[in-house]
């Protein structure tokens, strides 16, 4: 009983210990993200873009092929529940709305996840193994200011528009369904769809999208500089930072959709 009480202990203490130090990581990026440039301090705008094109402009394929593939599979799955009550014209209502609420953030979000927060992890990691961080805290550079905001940032603004382009395409993918499939006339469906979408929809997925990159990039920067025990610690933390942050994405998405149902 000793062992497990002093297990589950030690447990807790590693658990409150690691978020504390990433609570400190997320406010230290958040400061100087927000504040130090009021204060003269330039954001690394060069830097900043490199990122957007890792991140945003190369991921566009994958994100708009798997956006593709839902909007078909969510718009046949509402066709087979529909079409015995015949009014298979609501399958726009129910890809429109699932889509810009919840599928379309929440898969570019893992998507991106696993593309782009596993490299930002890996990229920081063997950073920390071959001591470039201690070198640039060495000539004065704050590493939080030099590698975690140009990664933030570009996550902000690029996962959001990402997100976009996969509702687009989502939507797009179920017209063809209606369109072919179910010989729903063209402009039918799309009247159907834009009436069915209100832009507290659109909103609440942009919201989402913006919690679900400030999440990816700060967890996959917190395990790179946690990486320790050289290439296998780079591994392990690469690992983890891909499933911690779809374990955030999902419960937070759960807790917006929660706050939203409530409010909205």
């Amino acid at each position: 009983m000793k062992a497990f009480l002093a297990a589950v202990g030690r447990s807790t203490w590693n658990v409150l210990w690691e978020i504390d130090r990433y609570s400190r990581l997320v406010g230290e990026a958040l400061y100087w993200l927000f504040v130090a440039p009021l204060r003269g301090r330039k954001l690394r705008w060069r830097s900043t873009v490199e990122q957007m094109v890792r991140i945003g402009v190369d991921s566009v394929p994958i994100a708009s092929l798997i956006a593709f593939f839902v909007g078909l599979i969510l718009a046949m799955q509402s066709a087979y529940q529909l079409k015995p009550f015949g009014v298979t014209i609501y399958m726009a209502d129910l890809v429109g709305v699932s889509v810009t609420r919840e599928l379309g953030p929440m898969l570019t979000a893992i998507v991106i996840a696993g593309r782009s927060g596993s490299a930002i992890a890996a990229e920081i990691g063997t950073m920390k193994v071959s001591e470039e961080i201690d070198a640039l805290r060495t000539m004065g550079l704050n590493p939080v200011q030099f590698l975690v905001v140009p990664r933030l940032l570009a996550m902000l603004i690029m996962l959001p528009a990402l997100t976009v382009i996969a509702d687009v395409v989502s939507i797009a993918g179920g017209t063809l369904v209606g369109v072919f499939w179910e010989n729903i006339d063209l402009i039918r469906y799309i009247n159907q769809t834009a009436n069915a979408l209100m832009l507290k929809d659109i909103v609440t997925g942009l919201v989402k999208s913006g919690v679900f990159a400030l999440l990816i990039a700060t967890i996959g920067c917190y395990q790179g500089f946690s990486v320790a025990g050289g290439a296998e610690g780079v591994g392990k933390r690469t690992t983890a930072s891909v499933v911690i942050s779809i374990f955030m994405i999902i419960a937070s998405d759960m807790f917006f959709t929660m706050l939203f149902y409530s409010t909205f």
